[in-house]
């Protein structure tokens, strides 16, 4: 029988991939002001790595995987982390944190879309009321017209809806690809490759990479947090939870983590929060709320004559 996953951890790691990786938007923001982009996400993934790869081995815990493990935890790097994570830390130099993040809520949408297109699955009329009213909040944030006048914003948009479809697809990639079984193994391979493509990415662009002594405070802060916290903590909540509920619940961080950025950007950059956003703001989480009432739904089978429960959408 299928072990039942531990309630206390999977709270633990919706509270990191809501709350924390809400944060990231703020400390990148932060980071991108002073540093190249993909220098900035390839330094913080292949430490990231480097420092999970560390602790597995503190722990006694095997880093050996199968070529096809390694091919899949390539792809994961590249989906979520080099292209999912670095166009999105470029594209913070044009638009402000709160907006990237409320355009990324996007991301359960597409990923119901996907997941139509690429298994026939149902859209269940609870997520799709979650996801309308998703969309609906998302909408009263950003036609707002002191949020798009900008013309260099236009570019960032474009780009950072590139990179939601991408975090999608690597959700649903994720949840069936044969992976390395521990979370910290996996997460740590996905780190270092997704890390080494964003520095090959650098050097190509011809960015000016520096050293941390000569970054603000400030800066080397931010890093040290998404390092420690934004990487390893939040990401390898994000891959434990895409093993154990399914694709359209993980995406719903995307609904929260524009809130926890709106919050953060508004106090620690001065950010605008208008009464707008906060409307909007309150239509949003009441998506989640929707998206996360589902009735779960658990299927048993007959297997040699004992019951087998099966993991099917949540």
């Amino acid at each position: 029988m299928e072990k039942t996953p531990n309630k206390l951890l999977v709270v633990l790691a919706f509270f990191s991939i809501y709350v924390i990786w809400g944060s990231t938007y703020l400390l990148n923001k932060i980071a991108v002001s002073e540093l190249a982009p993909f220098m900035l996400a390839a330094i913080r993934f292949i430490i990231a790595g480097i420092l999970i790869f560390v602790l597995c081995k503190f722990l006694g815990i095997s880093l050996s995987v199968t070529k096809k493990q390694l091919k899949n935890t390539i792809m994961a790097g590249f989906l979520f982390l080099t292209f999912g994570n670095g166009i999105v830390v470029w594209a913070l130099k044009f638009v402000d944190s709160g907006f990237a993040a409320l355009e990324i809520s996007a991301q359960p949408l597409i990923v119901l879309i996907l997941l139509r297109v690429l298994e026939g699955q149902k859209i269940k009329t609870m997520s799709l009321i979650g996801v309308g009213l998703g969309i609906l909040g998302m909408y009263l944030l950003v036609s707002q017209n002191q949020i798009i006048s900008d013309g260099d914003s236009i570019i960032g948009m474009g780009m950072i809806f590139l990179c939601l479809v991408s975090w999608a697809y690597g959700s649903i990639f994720v949840s069936k690809a044969d992976l390395p079984a521990n979370y910290f193994v996996n997460t740590g391979y996905q780190m270092i490759s997704g890390g080494i493509m964003l520095m090959l990415a650098s050097f190509a662009l011809g960015e000016s990479w520096s050293l941390p002594n000569t970054w603000s405070g400030e800066v080397q802060i931010s890093m040290v947090l998404l390092i420690l916290f934004g990487s390893i903590v939040a990401f390898t909540s994000f891959n434990y939870l895409l093993k154990v509920v399914s694709p359209e619940k993980v995406a719903t961080s995307t609904y929260v983590n524009p809130i926890i950025a709106m919050s953060l950007g508004w106090y620690f950059l001065n950010e605008q929060i208008t009464i707008q956003s906060s409307i909007a703001a309150l239509v949003l989480l009441t998506g989640v709320y929707f998206i996360n009432t589902k009735k779960k739904l658990i299927l048993l089978a007959r297997f040699k004559g004992r019951l087998r429960p099966k993991k099917v959408e949540i």
